[in-house]
């Protein structure tokens, strides 16, 4: 289908990266990266083992002006080449989205262009479309940040929660894994180098495995590995690695189930048509070993798997600004008063999880 050509400018501060991006709709209906600036604030927030949100909001008032200066340098387009501005505007930390959010709108105004508010989850979903040329409907393993969902991508806006964390985050479960380990941050990639040197021989628990709704918990796995470094200390460099090799191994095999379960779920409610399609996005989804196990059962089932590369898994504008594109392609945008949202499910409507609270 032949679409007008759309040129936008993604801004991405809901945490600790500070992002600008152009990205381009063809005619022919694909995606194009023009540009894709991230500027990340690690070395301001090690020192904490996370991230402090009062620092990542002045970071991102310094970082922001010359990201974006440097975005529209790289994409070689001037201001009235734009055709709209997209900004994360939740879920995310509240100082950062609002510092996105007025430089995003004050573009918008003093140029004469359409705004449209991002929801950051939401751009997570639709990136298969922009690296992969993918179309919904497929099934959708969100782990980015505080979320651990897994969801029915039918169109854009349009998303059905099939299950959701009851407790941590597969993100914040690693992180505080490396803590508890005495390991550097951000804890994932840390969980992963140590993982490659170990070999999974600590007995930890699969929260959740069999159960028929495809939800996660996974406080209980964080407990137990407290538990068996305790009981190891003090724990030697090999002692370190075996720990994060049953940690992520564990992980593998909670996720994998989980997945199946939510599998068996889209495919009641998929239409007759094309292979489904599987997609992991989020922050999480570049880990090697969860890959692998992605992998594995998408094989089996017959589902193309489809992840994004590392760089637009974790935190950037370019998926901002094609969650932008496919808003105003649909004659969707949004005024000057669009909030910052600290919670901002993709889908509304689900039931409530019980005991999940705010992660639903």
């Amino acid at each position: 289908m032949k679409r007008e050509p759309l040129t936008l400018l993604g801004i991405e501060t809901s945490c600790d990266e500070t992002a600008a991006a152009i990205v381009r709709l063809r005619p022919d209906g694909h995606g194009e990266i023009l540009s894709n600036v991230v500027r990340a604030q690690l070395d301001l927030h090690a020192a904490y083992g996370g991230v402090v949100p009062e620092i990542a909001a002045r970071a991102h008032v310094d970082l922001l002006d010359p990201a974006i200066k440097q975005a529209m340098a790289e994409a070689d387009v001037s201001f009235d080449a734009i055709d709209g501005i997209a900004a994360a505007a939740g879920p995310g930390l509240i100082g950062g989205l609002i510092v996105g959010l007025t430089t995003a709108k004050a573009i918008a105004l003093a140029c004469g262009k359409p705004f449209v508010a991002v929801n950051h989850l939401e751009a997570h979903a639709l990136s298969p479309g922009l690296t992969d040329g993918l179309p919904p409907p497929y099934l959708l393993l969100l782990v980015s940040g505080g979320h651990t969902q897994l969801l029915i991508v039918k169109d854009c806006g349009d998303y059905q929660r099939l299950g959701t964390t009851l407790d941590d985050a597969l993100g914040e479960a690693f992180d505080k894994a490396a803590k508890l380990l005495g390991l550097g941050y951000p804890g994932g990639p840390e969980v992963e180098r140590h993982a490659a040197q170990g070999e999974p021989n600590v007995a930890l628990p699969r929260p959740m495995l069999g159960r028929p709704e495809p939800h996660f918990s996974l406080a209980g796995l964080k407990t137990a590995l407290r538990q068996a470094a305790m009981a190891r200390a003090p724990l030697s460099e090999r002692d370190v690695a075996d720990l994060c090799a049953s940690f992520q191994e564990a992980v593998a095999d909670v996720v994998r189930d989980r997945v199946l379960r939510a599998m068996s779920l889209f495919e009641d409610w998929l239409p007759e048509g094309p292979d489904p399609a599987l997609v992991a996005a989020g922050g999480v989804a570049a880990n090697g070993r969860l890959r692998t196990a992605l992998d594995e059962i998408a094989g089996n089932r017959g589902y193309r798997l489809v992840v994004p590369p590392p760089a637009l898994c974790t935190d950037n504008a370019a998926m901002i600004a094609w969650a932008g594109v496919q808003r105003l392609a649909r004659g969707l945008s949004d005024g000057m008063a669009a909030p910052a949202r600290a919670r901002w499910p993709l889908d509304p409507d689900a039931p409530p999880a019980l005991g999940a609270g705010v992660k639903a």
